[in-house]
């Protein structure tokens, strides 16, 4: 029984973190938040020679044919880099979602046009994690009405979006009766916006239902938890880095044992969720009965602890934590907005209870 990573799966990892390393430093990724560009092409374009956004499409329609655990994989590398690309919708999400529920038509139609690069999909199902007041899509005779709030993957060229019913849906971005509000938001590493629906004509998959739009979810989600461990890891490497040659007093401030403590607090906290987060991608890619179940309790669980981590992390820097030279805070906010998006941890653990039978 194989308890750990697959060469494979761990030269998949390395093969993105060195493009990244080399191609998306922190000096990239700050002029990305600041430039207010909508999409990052190079790095889009880069990795989609190493397959990256056919990772999950098969490979009669153009795709790598991996599965969830290698989105998390990947998703951990993308997190550690915080890297400014559309991945949790437009390469985990959608994807799964055709694959589920598309026709063959609709696959052939779009999983290539994705795979190759040249399609970029945001996914508009937050309403499907928690109501909020004024936002939610109905269909009626094909055409959409209402408002999704936080969409994911926001600049792009077409969404799927799920209506009050949980039926999913596809239509191009610049559909009649669609408009595109793009919102700021603490991490501007990612784009986020929202969609207005006015009678906008919308493609039916014809598979979905409630079933279909949970494991949509329940991907996303451990997806997004994956993204919030490599961030929350590259804040520990920053501050055993800057603990082991930051000096006070004539010693490094890794010597002083209430740093060792918070050091070790935090590699404690953060070393079991890797496990976790392996396990809910071997669940999502089986699937096992569970793998929904288990979603919700990873993303709650790292959300926790994420941001303990991240607030720990900034202190151990001290003063300079906070300052845009060490650029701390686009983890930090990372980890935040992964807090919130496709449900908070309270939610989850509300649906948690719920799958178990614990709650109404």
């Amino acid at each position: 029984m194989q308890f750990g990573l697959s060469p494979e799966q761990t030269l998949l990892q390395d093969s993105i973190g060195n493009f990244l390393r080399e191609r998306a430093p922190l000096e990239r990724v700050r002029r990305f938040a600041d430039g207010h560009e909508d999409r990052a092409h190079d790095l889009m374009a880069g990795l989609a020679e190493l397959g990256l956004p056919g990772l999950l499409i098969a490979e009669q329609h153009g795709g790598v044919g991996l599965g969830p655990l290698e989105a998390c994989l990947v998703a951990e590398v993308l997190g550690r880099h915080v890297a400014p690309l559309a991945f949790s919708a437009s390469v985990a999400m959608v994807p799964t979602a055709l694959r589920l529920a598309g026709s063959a038509a609709q696959q052939s139609e779009w999983l290539p046009q994705i795979a190759a690069g040249q399609l970029t999909v945001g996914a508009a199902l937050s309403e499907r994690s928690g109501a909020r007041a004024g936002a939610g899509v109905v269909c009626s005779q094909g055409r959409l009405s209402g408002r999704a709030l936080h969409v994911i993957d926001f600049n792009a060229d077409a969404y799927l979006v799920a209506d009050a019913a949980e039926r999913l849906y596809l239509l191009p971005a610049d559909a009649p009766g669609l408009r595109r509000i793009a919102l700021e938001t603490v991490d501007r590493s990612r784009a986020i916006g929202e969609l207005v629906f006015d009678g906008a004509s919308a493609a039916l998959l014809p598979g979905s239902d409630a079933r279909v739009c949970a494991q949509v979810l329940a991907l996303g989600r451990a997806v997004l938890a994956a993204d919030t461990l490599g961030a929350a890891q590259a804040m520990l490497d920053q501050a055993l880095a800057y603990a082991g040659q930051r000096q006070q007093f004539g010693r490094v401030i890794a010597s002083f044992q209430a740093v060792k403590h918070l050091c070790a607090d935090m590699a404690a906290a953060l070393e079991p969720c890797r496990a976790f987060v392996w396990y809910t991608g071997h669940a999502l890619a089986e699937p096992l009965p569970d793998a929904e179940l288990l979603a919700c309790q990873l993303k709650a669980h790292l959300s926790e602890v994420g941001q303990q981590l991240a607030k720990t992390a900034t202190e151990v820097h001290g003063g300079m934590g906070f300052t845009d030279l060490l650029g701390l805070h686009y983890w930090f906010k990372r980890i935040a907005m992964n807090r919130q998006l496709l449900g908070s941890p309270e939610y989850l653990r509300l649906q948690a209870a719920r799958l178990q039978g614990l709650a109404a």
